[in-house]
């Protein structure tokens, strides 16, 4: 095991089993401040409701007790399920009830809570309590991910906790292997490399899946995103595949009275879409069994168990499905790349005019209802400190401040996992997250049931795309965006 991977190991074991003592290590720099800031909130308990991810456990293995012996302000973190984080924050903040103090804020749901005011406008509440700014805090720290947090106004609303793009990973010793790679090459003419376009892809999928099931391994050609009920399948399509045949933004023009349908100016039915669901579709027919019943969750554990040649994951699971030995049977065996594309989407999403994939991430928010907001703001503060993001980076696969990328445990993972923290620094820019609509999740649970019959073989793409686009373009008409 190398000295690299023994940190990621260590880190991500430490911050599960031992996060109150590993607390203890870090050092927070003006500490003396942190204690007579929260000298006055003495006895408060902060609530916190999150996605269970490897950064938000972080948060209350290893942050939260830190943050109470700098303090005294105790902060309770719930980990729950992505669909109950929604529904109980959303039901506290409708409500105005108070629960929570500090709500998980995914990038692709900001532009809804905004719309709502939910928020609290983290900015301006700490220019007008100059007493409650850290001074080893600063906006300016954030990486660019930070804007998808930010109001018309240009301030903060969200203190980023993780940042990530779905990437392509491979197993370096398949591909490297050289009986596999002679027998590539005998089949296809052409050597054995990461794919750089969907047609590759598909051909080297193809081949890893007759290759095992020859010899009678569990092992397939690629992983597949696609649950037959749940939006990860639908997320899957829209934020990481139809953009890399050049459908941008779920195929919604907002610019073109927000339309859907070719018939009126949108792509969500264009011939590349439709194209990209087929493509899709018959990677996830040659994908482990799993695939159908998969979310963002099993399609990284199904890599990490070894069970896939290739696939497209989230950037979050990347470090520990590279260098967790508890966890995962590849590790030291991990590429990364970019996604396969379509001629031109690489040179649009260069330009600034497309995207290749999806930049994902989310922060934490301090609702408009919370009763202890004076707090929140401290440890708001506290998760965007520099001295803190190091670990955090390995054990979550995240990065939010642009020095993390040169802190020397960051360095030495990165090279255990491909270069993944280099690509997302150098090539970041050329992913991006969910489009800004305020009815992000409308017209995700309008469209939703055609797009799962689609997946069971109920309705064709090409007729169930079709469908897609008029329902899309009758939702935002009936709230209001369709003219």
């Amino acid at each position: 095991m190398s000295f690299a991977l023994k940190i990621g190991a260590s880190v991500l074991a430490l911050s599960v089993a031992a996060g109150s003592a590993f607390a203890q290590d870090i050092q927070i720099e003006n500490e003396d401040w942190w204690k007579e800031a929260g000298a006055q909130f003495d006895g408060v308990t902060l609530r916190g409701v999150t996605e269970s991810t490897p950064p938000s456990n972080y948060i209350g293995d290893v942050l939260a007790p830190k943050f109470e012996e700098l303090t005294g302000i105790r902060v309770e973190v719930e980990t729950t399920s992505w669909d109950q984080m929604y529904d109980k924050a959303i039901k506290d903040m409708e409500a105005g009830t108070g629960i929570y103090d500090m709500v998980y804020i995914e990038q692709d749901i900001v532009y809804a809570y905004l719309a709502r005011d939910f928020l609290v406008d983290l900015t301006a509440a700490l220019e007008a309590q100059p007493d409650l700014k850290s001074p080893n805090y600063s906006e300016d720290n954030f990486t660019t991910f930070a804007d998808n947090f930010r109001g018309e106004n240009g301030h903060l609303y969200g203190t980023p906790m993780e940042a990530f793009i779905k990437v392509y990973l491979y197993r370096t010793d398949l591909f490297e292997d050289e009986e596999i790679r002679a027998a590539f090459q005998e089949k296809t003419g052409r050597e054995l490399e990461p794919a750089t376009n969907h047609a590759d892809y598909a051909e080297i999928a193809e081949f890893f899946t007759a290759w095992f099931e020859e010899k009678g391994e569990d092992i397939w050609g690629t992983t597949a995103q696609a649950h037959t009920g749940h939006p990860a399948s639908w997320y899957e399509f829209f934020e990481s595949v139809a953009p890399t045949y050049g459908v941008y933004d779920w195929g919604i023009d907002p610019d073109n009275n927000y339309a859907a349908s070719v018939e009126n100016g949108g792509t969500m039915n264009s011939e590349e879409a439709k194209a990209a669901l087929t493509w899709w579709l018959s990677m996830r027919d040659i994908a482990p069994p799993e695939s159908v019943q998969s979310t963002w969750t099993e399609v990284a554990t199904t890599f990490a168990a070894g069970r896939a040649a290739q696939g497209l994951v989230y950037g979050e699971n990347a470090a520990w499905i590279a260098t967790d030995d508890t966890k995962s049977r590849v590790v030291g065996n991990v590429g990364v790349a970019l996604p396969p594309l379509q001629d031109g989407v690489l040179e649009e999403a260069e330009a600034g005019d497309g995207y290749i994939g999806y930049y994902d991430g989310g922060a934490f928010g301090l609702p408009v209802t919370s009763n202890n907001q004076d707090a929140a703001l401290l440890f708001m503060q506290f998760m965007a400190l520099p001295e803190i993001q190091e670990d955090w980076a390995i054990a979550g696969s995240r990065i939010t401040l642009d020095s993390t990328y040169d802190a020397p445990k960051v360095q030495e993972v990165n090279t255990e996992l491909g270069g993944y923290y280099d690509m997302l620094r150098d090539q970041g820019y050329l992913f991006k997250g969910a489009p800004e609509y305020a009815f992000h999740a409308q017209v995700r649970e309008a469209t939703a049931p055609t797009f799962y019959s689609i997946l069971t073989g109920e309705i064709g793409v090409s007729e169930g795309l079709d469908q897609m686009a008029s329902i899309a373009e009758q939702e935002l008409t009936d709230l209001g965006y369709r003219q």
